[in-house]
């Protein structure tokens, strides 16, 4: 390994150990944009409803044909004979899932409609943890961030969409995550609620928000596998029809709060919270693991509190929540 390849490989693990701190001087950088909640999460004021949208009214729609965003795959920063930031990345320092899975990218939003593309994982690795590292590198001006400019303009880089579920039950307890550096590529070292996954397909499904969220919930709650076989049909899956019918007969409600971008990453995320029964709770995930592929896992107090650090969607998805929380049907203790 090479002088390059140290230092690069040094920043990166300083970028990792400081993401918090280097969240607030990332969202010091954007004085005039809005936050969500009060939070360090970006937005757009029409990102944010006015009351909970319940999942099933948010209309997904499909461009495959996106215009191409103006900032791709810079090198800004790389050690000589990477190309790309997830190309360093998978040799020096990789985490333990690394994938360049297919992705949704999101072209526009405005709830209840948001319209999506096509994309790749890697897409969103190579400007997102790009401008992360110039800044925990120190790099005097900041030439990528300012290159990409609004973190907000959807135009301006392939933006893929996470969804952020804080899992709430009617008592007033949610599900907690705290995100292990050596295992995730992003926002390790934080706090966050659970589940939580990028929107992507499964094989050639069109985008579909509550079959995304009842895989995640499978895998980061219950320590399920992401490798679902061949002949897979997840409206079969038992799992998934029990989740899904248990929301029919109103066990558990799912809601749409908004979307923000992280100002340290520019990671963008779908801000939802599904609120369920505690009977169900306990039917569904009295098996929740302790450790999972990304972390540590517990249950918290739902009180208005957020722990930190915590990953800005994160906090914005709790304090919304606790914002509609008697609209939403959760009466803390």
């Amino acid at each position: 390994m090479g002088p390059g390849e140290r230092r690069w490989r040094d920043e990166r693990a300083r970028l990792n150990a400081s993401r918090g701190p280097l969240g607030e001087t990332a969202g010091a950088l954007y004085p005039d944009v809005p936050r969500v909640a009060g939070t360090d999460l970006l937005c757009r004021e029409e990102w944010i409803p006015d009351v909970p949208i319940p999942l099933e009214n948010v209309r997904l729609e499909w461009d495959a044909r996106g215009i191409p965003p103006a900032t791709a795959d810079p090198c800004d920063g790389l050690p000589d004979g990477y190309r790309t930031y997830a190309e360093a990345m998978a040799a020096l320092a990789p985490p333990r899932i690394f994938e360049d899975r297919p992705s949704y990218r999101l072209l526009a939003a405005r709830p209840p409609s948001l319209r999506l593309g096509p994309a790749r994982y890697f897409d969103g690795v190579n400007v997102g943890e790009a401008v992360a590292h110039e800044l925990a590198a120190g790099v005097e001006g900041l030439p990528l961030r300012t290159r990409v400019g609004d973190p907000c303009d959807l135009a301006r880089r392939t933006v893929l969409p996470a969804i952020t579920t804080a899992t709430v039950t009617t008592s007033g307890s949610y599900v907690l995550h705290w995100r292990d550096p050596a295992k995730v590529a992003h926002a390790g070292g934080l706090h966050q609620v659970m589940p939580v996954g990028l929107f992507q397909p499964l094989d050639d499904e069109r985008p579909d928000l509550w079959a995304c969220m009842v895989r995640e919930y499978a895998e980061e709650l219950l320590g399920m596998g992401e490798d679902y076989g061949e002949g897979f049909v997840q409206s079969e899956w038992p799992f998934h029809r029990a989740l899904t019918s248990a929301r029919e007969r109103g066990r558990l409600r799912a809601h749409f709060l908004g979307l923000g971008v992280d100002p340290l990453t520019f990671a963008l995320d779908l801000l939802t919270v599904v609120v369920i029964d505690d009977e169900a709770f306990e039917q569904f995930f009295g098996g929740l693991v302790a450790v999972n592929d990304e972390g540590e896992v517990s249950t918290a107090p739902f009180d208005g509190s957020v722990p930190q650090p915590m990953q800005p969607a994160g906090a914005a998805v709790l304090r919304l929540a606790w914002r509609h929380r008697a609209a939403l049907g959760i009466t803390p203790g």
